[in-house]
């Protein structure tokens, strides 16, 4: 087993199928930011003189090409070799010799597979980001589109009050937000730059950090080196805590979605080769993928809690516990990416049944709009709550004709300006 660590001792072969597990498997996916990381490292190893110039050109040019081969997706983590860390440096080494060994002076697998994961994450949460703002802005339009399309409210499961497709859409699209300030606050957690902290207590050597900060691109650095490996799961418990709010939103918009396609409502609808049936029954249209959208957002929503039981009382420093956040967080980020990508696409071929207030079980939801018009004529609100109550009550309340009319364009103000100005200011402390 080739390994940055062997001091010329055999491992055992059950102990090392243990302890890499799927390492391999996920490291692949950092391997461009290990070379990220590297390349920083080696320029500024060369700036404080423990390469030459020399030696600087020959260790960029392999690792760019080693760049190009993950980018083709001919590079390989060899089943020899222990993780993303150790082959790059054991190829380097054997493609160009001595100056391959060098280059891991000054720092550990500690602060290098921080540095990845960071890398990692910020490219993702970016990706994420964007991801939100697509469904938002889908949102936003069908709001536009739908805002005059009456559609029933609820409280506690029954029927309610008058509002309109265009403030749930809207309702939807303003709470996306609310989790990019999440998201926010996790770029910002992992924007900090752990590269020179090494094992955790730092090095003998010169290293300049404020060089490897401003060449990897990050905002800030962890300056206490025990704080930079204490990172190390705060980066990932704070990502997934925003991955949960956005699934939290999906959650929701699925459960609605599955509820009003359902016959017994019959608000929405979407193409039939959108929609699954059933082996025994020819009638079904079922929302399948809403509610596989449902049942991975709850997943995402349990990602927290479990990262959470798997840093439990960790002191500090490096354990090998973190090695398990990856396959915790990097399939939850591919989950999100998912769900964010289908339910854009459902939504884009939503269809809203725009004469719901023409079914009478639905003229009750007037009642409070009967009672407010008897208050504007001078009537007092209580006497005008139990007449209007007792018409209920006796099957006589029928709702002003043009109510069902006059109330289209008039429920609730969309403030549609203000929540595109709101998402402006998220996305502007993005950078």
């Amino acid at each position: 087993m080739a390994t940055l660590w062997n001091k010329g001792t055999k491992v055992n072969t059950l102990v090392n199928a243990f302890t890499v597990g799927n390492d391999r498997e996920y490291d692949l996916r950092l391997a461009k930011y290990d070379i990220q990381g590297s390349l920083a490292h080696v320029k500024m190893l060369t700036k404080i003189q423990l390469l030459t110039e020399s030696e600087n050109v020959l260790l960029c040019a392999e690792l760019q090409k080693l760049a190009t081969e993950v980018e083709n997706g001919t590079f390989v983590i060899e089943r020899e070799v222990e993780d993303i860390h150790s082959q790059i440096e054991l190829t380097l080494t054997k493609r160009i010799g001595e100056a391959g060994k060098k280059i891991h002076s000054g720092r550990s697998r500690n602060d290098q597979i921080l540095v990845d994961v960071k890398l990692y994450l910020k490219d993702e949460i970016a990706q994420i980001k964007n991801e939100v703002c697509n469904l938002f802005e889908r949102l936003q339009t069908l709001s536009a589109t739908y805002k005059n399309v009456l559609l029933p409210g609820y409280t506690h499961t029954q029927i309610a009050m008058p509002s309109s497709f265009g403030l749930w859409f809207g309702a939807y699209a303003e709470t996306l937000i609310d989790d990019l300030f999440l998201l926010l606050a996790a770029h910002n957690i992992v924007n900090q730059n752990p590269l020179g902290s090494a094992a955790g207590y730092g090095s003998s050597f010169p290293l300049d950090r404020d060089f490897t900060t401003r060449e990897l691109r990050f905002h800030n650095m962890n300056y206490n080196v025990i704080a930079a490996q204490m990172s190390r799961g705060k980066s990932e418990k704070a990502v997934s805590f925003a991955l949960a709010a956005i699934a939290a939103t999906l959650n929701k918009l699925a459960a609605d979605c599955i509820m009003y396609m359902s016959q017994n409502y019959d608000f929405i609808s979407f193409p039939d080769e959108l929609v699954t049936g059933s082996s025994i029954m020819p009638h079904k249209k079922n929302p399948d993928v809403w509610e596989l959208i449902r049942a991975k957002s709850n997943r995402l929503q349990s990602v927290p809690n479990e990262i959470a039981l798997l840093l439990a009382n960790l002191p500090h420093g490096y354990h090998r516990d973190y090695q398990l956040l990856k396959e915790i967080l990097f399939p939850a980020i591919d989950t999100l990416h998912a769900i964010l990508n289908i339910a854009n696409f459902m939504l884009e071929n939503i269809s809203v049944n725009e004469n719901i207030a023409d079914d009478a079980k639905y003229d009750c939801m007037f009642t409070v709009e009967a009672v407010n018009n008897r208050v504007l004529s001078g009537e007092s609100f209580r006497e005008a709550y139990r007449s209007v109550s007792a018409q209920v009550q006796n099957n006589e309340f029928v709702p002003d004709k043009t109510l069902k009319h006059t109330h289209k364009g008039s429920i609730g103000d969309l403030c549609t300006k203000e929540i595109y100005e709101k998402m402006k200011m998220v996305l502007a402390y993005f950078g």
